[in-house]
């Protein structure tokens, strides 16, 4: 499309919403100052974008139904096989649906990008392919991740350790096809706990690694300084295997450094004797929380002690405000990025998907589709941006290096910090209809614990550690930044010991 000099109307809209006044004579003058510049924009349109090739042949898939669809968890089935040989051969990979994988339709949870087919492969689908994985379709995700298992499109997502409850997000569809077998390994996504709670939920193995250590290119953003990818699993080996494929700068994404990638999987066998271990006190009876989840994740604890880990009781009270400075982080930049700007995040280096920057172009003619929840974030990111120009989101930035220094100075006593994932188990889907869910304990599927990590860029995992009524319970463990290591560490540790499942 040819970029065409404005008219003198447009002009004059323009700068009434940039806030500024322009003579009436002088917009012809600014008009023709401009005519260089889209010229120039014109001979730009004729060079081609630099997008990486597409290495691996890849069937076109669908989505199933049925019983091929058991728990509504998969958005889309597919084949991509890798290299013929690696790490990951043999390995069944699925993607959550933000995860860009060439020729295949990404919906992330809403019919907002109905249509829409990425066309290229995101670094982390690149490396996968190349370590000899299959990839074997997207998993569905909870609208623009915003969710707990019950916003897609498509409907709720069942959790496969008890029917009809939740999994928790947004990372939701790649935890029940993991627990449910169907698939060895899954790449989801957390900003404030999307791969931990529904780890936790759903009885699989979930870490977010440290900021920036796993590149968010080619990945759907929510927002920038708070993204991560990491790997969920049935088991602590194979979670390590994948961040050891993942992991590493691509020299694209910004957030990365050039610390250099380790291997993940190389003290599994070393058990947690030595390792000391801080109980965080604010970690524990939270507001709503369940007593039967705070007992569980002691026990599990205990085991630890039992293997030869010191423990120690901790406490950061700044700990529980991380929720709010997450919320004021959050919805704003999201607010902003889809709804003001029409799904553009700009400023960043490549590449850019040309096809959903056509998709998003269209959002106000179906910004009706996303779903009421959702709905509720974009206004109040819009209200924050035009009622309080960014106060609340420069408070939250500028509060974050605090509590960041305070999870720095406390790993420095201890080598890591454990608590509950989630303070309390799954819960019901709501009654069917209800879209506007008011029990927010179910919406924020108890993120209380799992916001602080994504604020600081430690690593965290949820690992399974026990069973009440019939769901799962997790632990979660936070390391050092760069030492997931020690978190695998003392998983493995723990899963050699204990049969979750039996406790």
């Amino acid at each position: 499309m040819s970029a065409e000099l404005p008219t003198l109307a447009e002009l004059s809209r323009l700068a009434e919403r940039c806030g500024f006044g322009v003579v009436p004579s002088d917009l012809d003058m600014m008009r023709a100052l401009m005519a260089p510049a889209i010229a120039r924009l014109n001979a730009l349109e004729a060079l081609p974008d630099a997008l990486p090739p597409i290495k691996y042949p890849r069937a076109p898939g669908a989505r199933p139904h049925g019983e091929a669809n058991r728990y509504n968890a998969w958005c889309h089935k597919t084949s991509v096989k890798g290299a013929p040989g690696g790490k990951l051969a043999g390995k069944r990979i699925v993607l959550k649906d933000n995860i860009m994988l060439a020729g295949i339709p990404m919906m992330h949870g809403t019919s907002l990008l109905d249509g829409y087919v990425p066309t290229i492969d995101a670094t982390v689908v690149q490396r996968i392919l190349d370590a000899g994985g299959e990839i074997v379709g997207k998993a569905e995700t909870e609208c623009l991740s915003h969710g707990s298992g019950t916003t897609s499109a498509n409907g709720p997502i069942h959790n496969p350790r008890k029917h009809g409850y939740t999994t928790g997000g947004s990372s939701s569809g790649c935890a029940a096809l993991v627990a449910a077998g169907e698939v060895e390994l899954a790449i989801g996504g957390d900003q404030g706990g999307s791969i931990r709670v529904p780890s936790s939920h759903c009885g699989i193995y979930g870490m977010k690694p440290t900021y920036g250590l796993v590149p968010f290119t080619g990945v759907m953003e929510y927002e920038p300084t708070l993204d991560h990818l990491g790997p969920m699993s049935n088991t602590v080996s194979d979670n390590a295997l994948l961040l050891d494929v993942i992991a590493g700068p691509d020299g694209m994404d910004w957030r990365q450094d050039a610390s250099p990638v380790q291997n993940y999987a190389a003290d599994l066998n070393e058990g947690v004797a030595g390792l000391k271990i801080g109980i965080l006190e604010e970690g524990f009876a939270q507001p709503g929380g369940e007593p039967d989840v705070d007992i569980a994740v002691m026990q599990a604890i205990e085991t630890l002690a039992g293997l030869g880990a010191k423990l120690q009781r901790v406490s950061l009270p700044l700990h529980r405000a991380a929720g709010d400075i997450w919320i004021g982080i959050g919805p704003e930049p999201f607010a902003n990025s889809l709804a003001l700007a029409h799904g553009k995040t700009l400023g960043f280096p490549g590449p850019y998907d040309p096809a959903l920057f056509e998709r998003l172009s269209r959002w106000r003619e179906c910004a009706d589709r996303v779903h009421p929840r959702v709905k509720v974030n974009l206004l109040l990111g819009a209200y924050l941006t035009t009622k309080y120009n960014g106060r609340f989101y420069r408070k939250a930035q500028n509060a974050r290096p605090t509590l960041t220094a305070a999870y720095d100075a406390l790993l420095m006593d201890v080598d890591l910090v454990a608590m509950p994932t989630v303070p309390r188990k799954a819960k019901p889907h709501p009654p069917a209809g209800v879209t506007l869910d008011p029990d927010l304990e179910r919406i924020y599927a108890g993120s209380d614990n799992t916001w602080a990590a994504c604020l600081t860029g430690h690593p965290a995992m949820s690992l399974p550690c026990g069973m009440s009524e019939g769901l799962p319970i997790g632990l979660m463990l936070v390391g050092r930044k760069r030492e997931e290591r020690t978190i695998y560490r003392a998983a493995a540790a723990f899963a050699d010991a204990v049969d979750w499942t039996a406790t």
